[in-house]
């Protein structure tokens, strides 16, 4: 077998060859480099008329009109071209005069022109569509195939004689060019010892522009028209790097057959008659001949063979593949390599080497022992560790280096643990011992142990490590995970896994655990105003009053930052639940003392108690926070116990939200719209658009059922910016079909605070056209209250625009009579309130006489808002309010019902709804 194994090696070599198709990319470069040692110029018998750069400079963007082409051909034809081939897409009409203009000139070229067809894949990976000249065209011409082939390798190196389309083959544009026959023939390789550049090549312009120069060396010659420019992109890669335009290739094709240089592979018969001679000769001279005499003989006998290569490619029209002769020498190289090397030794000699090398720059401790643990191998970091040097430890017994087990525990054995370690997979056993170092302290050490047979019979090695700061940074991190770093007190982590515990044994007793959920009042405008390290020094003082009222009874823990909870068994406290939360938020009544400041901290107390608030500890802390809201909504400074009615409260308010965005995506919104009337004479002067939900099952939903939800959700800009859209685009078809009807929309505070509702407001007026003293914008107080100088700009811009801007429910309000001095207003709605009970109530007609007298010396005009009949209506236009709306006039209703009822006739005097 040893004989053979050469051999043996160079036959595998092949087979792994020719599996992977390695020798075809071989096979490529070593032809690739012949054509580069072989050049030769063209024949100087095809021309290519270029359309270059030049051209285009000249005439104008490509595509250019057919009638170009006409006067090309009629060119060519009086210089006594030849052949005349187009590498240009006919397969469009263009304009009826340059198609019937170049028709005329195929006609007259006598049947010596070529115009190409070709495949074009379809984007969606279909069967390729083959482009065709025009049927005018195609009946004047000859027809010709300019599709090439790309391996995989990205080059174009095989040329086709010819390619069936549809039901006929149609020959190749070089084939038809060199004026050869299909015959069925398979592709042969252009001869790219040719060089491109010594094909002829003229200007498309010069040739239009009847250059005679130009014209004078077209005489007799067969001519590829075709682009050439960089922007047209008709471009190959083809070998040696060389990237050619579309033409050029054909040129190059055309040469090939004129020239006789269709070149083709020979057969593999040659290659397996080379193959066997080669390992014949190996075979024979393997233990005969010096190793250095058999690499010159494989060396020469490749230079041999591809030099002949090279001179029958020059000579005739072949290509000898000697891709797999050269592999094989290559094979039979490594061959002798391999067998005058002495791997084993050499790889013992590398392998001590670098294991000596690894181990003094390792820096952990490396400690070798022979069969008896004496250490035989002590490396720097070894000494690092224990503080004595090599020579004080070679051929001293391994457990030197333990210390005296308090416990009474053996030492660890260095035999078991490698004997161990042949057993398991990656032959290495981890144990954790003392080590004692040369100054006598003691200190934890990891120890990875490992064995092997060698020379000197059976040895162990062990990788020693340091992990005393391990320890202690295990231990911090253990703490750090379990406690808040600020206060000391237990974290949420540590919380959940007590309360867990507490639960189980409250189970096993049949007794209750009560979490209570802290929030300190106020917090925020401690940080706010004294800084965070004073926020953090009050947070440290609750805690330490935390533990001070619950004794050590309970467990306290911080769970965010001005939360905390308290987890106990009820059996522990000695008193009911709801007292002990009461003593907890009464405690704080007393100031905080923290350095030379006291500070008075309420805190509000959410209780779940197990079982009834929650059988598991995420359900206990879930339930405790939703009480502790409930108590920070209602109770500030007391205390709420859970009852299943808060959780249903906010189930049914995520349920109405997540109902609410359905509504959204399915368009269940509409908009309603209020007539608003002149009170003197009832004639219509705008109308408030109004939401309304048409739910599929309950039907038409109060907006005040689900407007609070989706005033305080994330719907809010969305639905908002939908109903001034709808509005606006409603305002603009009344106002096209000739009613100015005014459109007032109620503003939210998400379209101030999400972005510029100037521009948004001025953008959906340029996309509507409404008209701007159509839009009315509704704003209340708690819109005013944020950020009031950015507000204030805001509405001047919209002002500006002339968009009215209307200030809604008007005394109901804290500020209302700055907020009329401060803000831009064009008029003030008097809130229902007020309105509803005016006839009655002389303090509300005082409230609202006064208003009207002062909107008029502000310039503001004044919408009464809830009229709801006639008597209502008179007084106030005794009072001299101008404007109202209300069930007297009309209800909400849909703008096909507002526009049946308002805007179809002239309206009568005022009449009920």
């Amino acid at each position: 077998m040893k004989r053979y194994r050469p051999h043996i090696l160079v036959v595998i070599a092949l087979a792994i060859v020719l599996s992977t198709g390695w020798h075809g990319a071989l096979r490529n470069a070593l032809t690739d480099l012949r054509f580069t040692w072989q050049s030769r110029d063209a024949s100087g018998k095809v021309v290519v008329v270029a359309i270059d750069a030049p051209s285009i400079d000249q005439i104008g963007v490509w595509p250019w009109p057919r009638r170009l082409h006409a006067d090309l051909l009629k060119r060519l034809e009086a210089a006594g071209a030849g052949d005349i081939a187009f590498d240009v897409d006919f397969s469009t009409p263009s304009d009826p005069a340059s198609d019937e203009a170049f028709v005329k000139a195929l006609r007259n070229a006598g049947g010596s022109t070529i115009l190409p067809s070709f495949k074009q894949p379809t984007p969606n990976g279909g069967a390729a569509h083959v482009n065709r000249p025009l049927k005018p065209f195609g009946n004047q011409s000859w027809p010709a195939v300019v599709n090439v082939a790309i391996e995989s390798d990205g080059l174009v190196r095989r040329y086709p004689f010819g390619e069936k389309l549809g039901d006929v083959v149609v020959p190749s544009m070089a084939v038809v060019l060199a004026g050869q026959d299909v015959n069925r023939r398979p592709p042969f390789l252009i001869d790219f010892s040719i060089r491109a550049a010594s094909i002829p090549t003229v200007s498309y312009v010069n040739v239009l522009r009847g250059d005679a120069a130009t014209l004078d060396g077209l005489k007799d010659k067969k001519v590829i028209v075709g682009a050439t420019a960089l922007e047209l992109g008709d471009r190959f890669s083809v070998p040696n790097g060389r990237i050619v335009s579309g033409p050029v290739l054909q040129a190059l094709a055309a040469e090939s057959i004129l020239q006789g240089r269709m070149l083709r592979w020979t057969s593999d018969t040659g290659m397996i008659l080379g193959l066997g001679l080669i390992t014949l000769l190996m075979m024979y001279s393997w233990r005969r001949l010096a190793p250095g005499i058999r690499v010159a003989v494989l060396v020469a006998a490749g230079a041999a063979i591809e030099l002949a290569a090279a001179l029958v490619q020059a000579r005739w029209p072949l290509v000898i593949d000697t891709s797999l002769f050269h592999i094989a020498i290559v094979a039979y190289l490594t061959a002798i390599a391999l067998d005058e090397i002495d791997f084993r030794g050499l790889l013992g000699r590398i392998a001590e080497s670098r294991f000596h090398r690894i181990a003094m720059s390792l820096g952990d401790g490396l400690v070798c022992t022979d069969e008896d643990h004496r250490i035989t191998v002590w490396n720097p970091g070894a000494s690092a560790i224990f503080g004595y040097m090599p020579a004080e430890m070679i051929g001293r017994p391994f457990e030197t280096l333990c210390a005296v087990p308090v416990d009474g525990d053996a030492r660890p054995s260095m035999h078991d643990a490698a004997r161990q370690a042949l057993l398991v997979p990656g032959g290495a056993v981890v144990v954790e011992f003392e080590g004692r170092r040369k100054n006598g302290e003691t200190f934890p050490v990891e120890a990875s142990f490992s064995g092997w047979q060698g020379t000197d019979g059976f040895q162990y090695g062990a990788i020693l490590r340091d992990i005393s700061v391990r320890k202690r940074e295990a231990e911090r991190i253990q703490y750090l995970a379990e406690h808040d770093v600020l206060t000391g007190l237990a974290n949420r982590n540590m919380l959940h896994a007590s309360l867990s515990d507490l639960i189980a044994a409250a189970e096993r007793r049949s007794s209750g655990v009560a979490l209570l959920v802290l929030g300190l009042d106020g917090f925020q405008q401690i940080n706010d105003m004294l800084g965070h390290s004073s926020g953090d020094l009050v947070l440290c003082a609750v805690a330490e009053r935390l533990r001070a009222e619950v004794e050590g009874k309970a467990i306290v823990a911080r769970l965010s930052g001005d939360e905390f909870a308290i987890a106990l068994d009820c059996a522990d406290i000695g008193e009911p639940v709801a007292a002990f939360a009461e003593r907890i938020a009464q405690a704080f009544e007393a100031p905080l003392a923290t350095g030379t400041r006291q500070h008075r901290i309420r805190i509000s107390v959410g209780v779940a108690v197990y079982p009834e608030g929650g059988q598991t500890a995420d359900d206990l802390l879930s339930n405790g926070h939703l009480a502790l809201s409930r108590a920070k909504a209602t109770r500030r400074g007391g205390h709420v116990l859970f009852e299943t009615a808060i959780r249903q409260e906010l189930e049914n308010r995520l349920t109405l939200e997540s109902e609410l965005a359905l509504a959204a995506d399915r368009g269940e919104f509409e908009l309603f719209y209020q007539p608003q009337v002149r009170l003197i004479d009832g004639s219509l002067v705008g109308a408030e658009a109004l939401i309304r939900w048409r739910h599929p099952v309950r039907g038409y939903v109060s907006p005040a059922e689900f407007m609070p939800v989706v005033n305080t959700s994330a719907l809010s800009e969305r639905i908002a910016n939908w109903v001034m859209e709808t509005a606006c685009r409603q305002a603009r078809a009344w106002e096209l079909s000739g009613n100015n009807v005014r459109v007032a929309i109620n503003l939210s505070p998400s379209q101030l605070q999400s972005g510029d509702l100037a521009h948004s407001v001025a953008a959906l007026l340029e996309v509507t056209g409404l008209t701007s003293s159509l839009l009315e914008i509704e704003v209340t107080e708690d819109i005013l209250l944020h950020d009031e100088r950015r507000v204030l700009a805001m509405f001047k811009r919209i002002q500006d625009l002339g968009v009215r801007v209307v200030f809604d429910d008007f005394g109901t309000g804290y500020a209302s009579l700055s907020y009329l001095k401060k803000f831009p207003l064009d008029g003030l709605k008097i809130d229902r309130s007020f309105v509803f009970g005016l006839l009655a109530n002389s303090d509300d007609a005082a409230i609202v006489g006064s208003t009207i007298g002062l909107s008029k010396q502000l310039g503001l005009t004044v919408v009464a808002e809830g009229i709801e009949n006639r008597a209502t209506a008179d007084f106030l236009v005794g009072m001299g309010c101008e404007e109202g709306q209300g069930y007297f006039f009309g209800r909400p209703m849909p703008a096909e019902a507002f526009e049946r009822q308002f805007l179809t006739a002239e309206l009568d005097a005022v009449t009920a709804a």
